[in-house]
């Protein structure tokens, strides 16, 4: 079952049920999906990998709302945010643990031969393709992961 189908499944079950949390995140969601594929010159299916990426663009928009809000004493608001993104986040693959994370880099240094901080953006490259194989990974989060490991060695 593709992301968007499980989404829209889900969109009907907690209609159902009357869970208007569930019911408006999962629209707002889909809705940025159907954006996306409106996106371009033309109208365009997404595949799962595409919808996915939509996915984690909404989970980070969420995030970041959460952060701001929180900063201006909004909890409420900040707590509707947070619960958004882990809703959100639980259609998404899961991500990488940190030591997994740390394999796929000392991996991707030692077959590019990386020596320094110049070689930051093959080793990147390289990183992001291993660890998307392997499950999700956060671009920020890797980037720091290849630097220390740049850094260090």
């Amino acid at each position: 079952m593709t992301t968007l189908a499980r989404l829209t499944a889900d969109l009907t079950t907690s209609m159902k049920a009357r869970d208007a949390f569930r019911t408006n995140t999962i629209r707002q969601v889909i809705g940025a999906v159907r954006a996306a594929e409106k996106a371009g010159p033309s109208v365009v299916e997404l595949d799962d990998e595409q919808v996915q990426a939509v996915l984690a663009s909404e989970v980070k928009k969420r995030r970041e709302s959460a952060e701001i809000y929180t900063s201006a004493g909004a909890t409420d608001r900040a707590t509707t945010e947070t619960g958004e993104a882990d809703l959100i986040e639980s259609y998404l693959p899961t991500a990488l643990s940190e030591a997994d994370l740390d394999e796929v880099v000392a991996a991707v240094i030692a077959e590019t031969g990386a020596t320094s901080m110049r070689d930051m953006g093959a080793v990147m490259r390289a990183a992001q393709a291993a660890a998307a194989s392997r499950g999700r990974v956060d671009g920020k989060v890797l980037s720091q992961r290849v630097k220390a490991a740049l850094s260090a060695g």
